[in-house]
């Protein structure tokens, strides 16, 4: 069979089939997602074995600072009104978008 054949084939047998673009979309929003991952994944990953250690002041801030880059991660930058440039979230606005 030569190639021409071949592709014809291949060709006829896949017209019938739906395209690849009627593929359904999730229907929760990329930043619920995010936050389902982080609580059910990587904080438990972090905090395995937590029960036993005995925290330092500075080893609870390095928690915090991990917390907090991860948080900034899913909910990225936000616009100031004043000035009209992107800054990072502030600890109290992640705070209050988290809870």
């Amino acid at each position: 069979m030569s190639m021409k054949n071949s592709n014809d084939t291949i060709r006829n047998q896949t017209s019938g089939l739906p395209a690849c673009s009627a593929v359904p979309q999730p229907t929760a929003p990329p930043r619920t997602r995010k936050m389902n991952i982080c609580r059910t994944v990587v904080s438990p990953v972090v905090l395995y074995g937590c029960e036993t250690w005995s925290l330092t002041l500075r080893e609870e801030r390095k928690l915090r600072v991990f917390e907090n880059r991860v948080l900034r991660r899913i909910f990225g930058p936000k616009r100031d009104e004043v000035t009209r440039e992107w800054r990072k979230l502030h600890n109290e606005e992640l705070n209050d978008l988290y809870s």
